[in-house]
């Protein structure tokens, strides 16, 4: 299963595709209402909080080794909706709190999305434990889903601090890192030429 490094950056890679499929920057981005009529360029300080969170959901699944029931409940559709619907109540309640409105569908959806990444990138990768594969469609099924391809090489978690288990792990995340790495390059240049396009529509003059 990929390293935390490659779930984290492919919940990165969840949180800004959801900018360029939108539109416009998440209205996280701006920081004040004297700032609504500018969009946000990607890198503010205040357009962080919603990728690294996603991020954060890119790897949270694997928490679930501190239960010893990894690859089961964490890491299916059931827990991605649980995900989706929980971001989703949590931004309503930001937005009653502050007043401040935010797009609940698609920050639930974006969370989503993030914690999705992580379900897609461990059935793609190549899993030496018996069973193989995660369980996608717990707690109505307890079949086991892989998908053979053996993209992403595995990580080594037993004992964690060996130097075999860091080898193999560094090894992981250096190949994780050459995949998603120019997916998030590709990213950063689309957003920052859809911030120079909202910026230029919101700075055109009025007709009168």
């Amino acid at each position: 299963m990929p390293s935390p490094v490659g779930h984290g950056l492919a919940g990165l890679a969840a949180a800004w595709s959801a900018d360029l499929l939108s539109g416009t920057p998440h209205p996280a981005a701006v920081p004040d209402s004297t700032a609504r009529s500018t969009p946000s360029a990607p890198g503010r300080r205040s357009d962080l909080t919603l990728p690294v969170l996603c991020a954060v959901l890119g790897a949270a699944p694997d928490g679930d080794l501190l239960f010893g029931i990894h690859r089961t409940a964490t890491h299916s559709v059931s827990a991605a909706l649980l995900v989706t619907i929980v971001a989703g109540l949590v931004t309503g309640w930001v937005t009653r709190r502050t007043g401040r409105a935010l797009p609940m569908v698609r920050t639930a959806l974006t969370c989503g999305a993030a914690y999705s990444t992580h379900l897609l990138l461990d059935w793609l990768a190549v899993d030496p434990n018996a069973p193989s594969g995660i369980q996608l469609l717990w707690p109505f099924s307890d079949r086991w889903f892989i998908s053979g391809l053996d993209w992403f090489p595995p990580t080594e978690r037993s004992p964690l601090l060996a130097w075999r288990s860091l080898c193999v792990n560094m090894r992981a995340a250096a190949f994780e890192s050459a995949c998603l790495l120019p997916v998030l390059g590709l990213l950063r240049l689309g957003r920052a030429r859809q911030a120079r396009r909202l910026q230029r529509a919101c700075e055109r003059p009025a007709v009168q």
